[in-house]
C-alpha cells in the first residue's frame, strides 16, 4: 500500500485514482479553485461587457440607421464600416480576455494541485499568487501547443483552398465537390497528427506550474513524460473533457429555461415597432441568464481536465522518476521546510 497524504495514493495512479483525485480535489479545494475561475472569467465577463457598451454608445445611431433600412435597400459605407470596427474590437476584446481568464485556470489548477497532493491547505490569496506570476508562462505554453497541434490542419486546408481555386479557374463542372472532398480527407488525415501533438505536449502547463519551466523548456518536458504512454494519457484526458462536457451541459440547462421565461415576459412589453434600445433592454434578462450560465460551466470546462492533466503529469513522474517517496517525504514535513 502506498501512502495518501492528500487525494492520491503516492504510486502508480490507475484510471479511478485519477478521476477519484480529481473529484477530491474539487471537494476539498472547491472554494479556492471556484474563487479563482470566478474572478478570473467574471473578470472577463465584466470587461466584454464594459466593451460591449462602449461600442454600442459609440455606433448607437449607425445601428438604427441600418436596423430601419428595408429588405430592399444596402447599408451605406458610412454606416456599416463603424459597426464592423466597433464590434470587431469587442470580438478582439473578448478573445484577449478569454486567452488570459482560461490561462489563469490553467495555472490555478497546478498550483492547488501542489498542496492536495501532500495534503496541505491552499489559501486563495496564495493561488491567486502564483497563477498570476506563472500566467504569461502558460500562455505561452498554450498558445504554442495549439500552434503546431493546428499546423498540420492547417496545412492541408491550405492545399484545399489553392486545389479549389485551381479547379474554379478551369471552369470544371466537378471542380468544387472534387476540391471539397480533397479538403475533408485533407484533414482527417492530418487530425490523428494533430491530436498526436496535442498529446504530446498536453502535461507542459503542469510542468511551467510544478518545475518553474518556461514555454519551450515545459513542452520538451511534457514529450519525455508522455513517451511510452501516450494511448493511455490520450484515453484518459478524452474521458475526462467528455465529463466536463456533459457537466456543463446539464448545469446549462437551468439557466436557459430561466432566460427563455425571462425573455418571454420581457418582449410581452415591446411595442408595435420596438427600437434597438427597447429590444436589448427586454432580452437583458435572457442574456444575463445564459451568460451566468456560461460562466459557471466554463468553470467546471476549465478546471477538471487540467485537474485530471496535473494528476496525470504526477503519475508520469511517480512511474519514471520514482517521485513518490520524495512526495511521502515532503508531506511529512512542516510546510515551511518543504521544497
Amino acid at each position: 500500500m502506498f501512502p495518501k497524504p492528500g487525494v492520491i495514493p503516492l504510486g502508480p495512479l490507475r484510471l479511478g485514482d485519477v478521476l477519484g483525485g480529481a473529484f477530491a480535489t474539487l471537494g476539498r479545494y472547491g472554494k479556492q479553485l471556484l474563487g479563482v475561475g470566478a474572478a478570473a472569467y467574471g473578470g472577463a465577463l465584466a470587461v466584454v461587457v464594459v466593451s460591449a457598451a462602449i461600442a454600442y454608445s459609440a455606433v448607437a445611431d449607425h445601428l438604427d440607421r441600418v436596423l430601419s433600412l428595408g429588405s430592399d435597400e444596402n447599408p451605406r459605407t458610412e454606416d456599416w464600416v463603424p459597426l464592423v470596427i466597433a464590434f470587431g474590437s469587442v470580438a478582439v476584446v473578448g478573445l484577449i480576455a478569454a486567452v488570459i481568464s482560461t490561462a489563469m485556470m490553467y495555472t490555478a489548477v497546478p498550483a492547488v494541485l501542489q498542496e492536495a497532493v501532500l495534503g496541505r491547505p491552499a489559501t486563495f490569496s496564495a493561488v491567486w499568487r502564483r497563477a498570476w506570476a506563472r500566467m504569461p508562462a502558460v500562455i505561452g505554453t498554450v498558445l504554442l501547443t495549439w500552434l503546431i497541434a493546428l499546423v498540420p490542419l492547417l496545412l492541408a486546408w491550405a492545399g484545399f483552398l489553392a486545389f479549389v481555386i485551381g479547379m474554379l479557374s478551369m471552369d470544371g463542372g466537378s471542380g468544387p465537390v472534387v476540391a471539397i472532398l480533397i479538403g475533408v480527407v485533407g484533414a482527417l488525415a492530418t487530425a490523428p497528427l494533430a491530436t498526436w501533438l496535442w498529446v504530446k505536449f498536453s502535461l507542459a502547463p503542469s510542468a511551467v506550474v510544478f518545475e518553474n519551466q518556461g514555454p519551450i523548456a515545459a513542452m520538451r518536458r511534457s514529450s519525455r513524460l508522455v513517451r511510452g504512454d501516450w494511448w493511455r494519457i490520450f484515453g484518459i484526458t478524452l474521458l475526462a473533457g467528455a465529463i466536463a462536457m456533459v457537466a456543463s451541459y446539464l448545469i446549462q440547462i437551468p439557466f436557459s429555461f430561466l432566460g427563455m421565461f425571462s425573455g418571454v415576459l420581457g418582449s410581452m412589453n415591446l411595442g408595435d415597432d420596438p427600437n434597438p434600445a427597447s429590444v436589448i433592454v427586454a432580452m437583458s434578462g435572457y442574456v444575463v441568464s445564459i451568460l451566468v450560465g456560461q460562466l459557471v460551466s466554463q468553470m467546471v470546462v476549465a478546471t477538471f481536465p487540467p485537474l485530471v492533466a496535473g494528476l496525470l503529469y504526477v503519475d508520469r513522474r511517480i512511474r519514471t522518476e520514482n517521485l513518490g517517496p520524495v512526495l511521502a517525504e515532503a508531506a511529512a514535513m512542516p510546510p515551511q521546510y518543504s521544497a
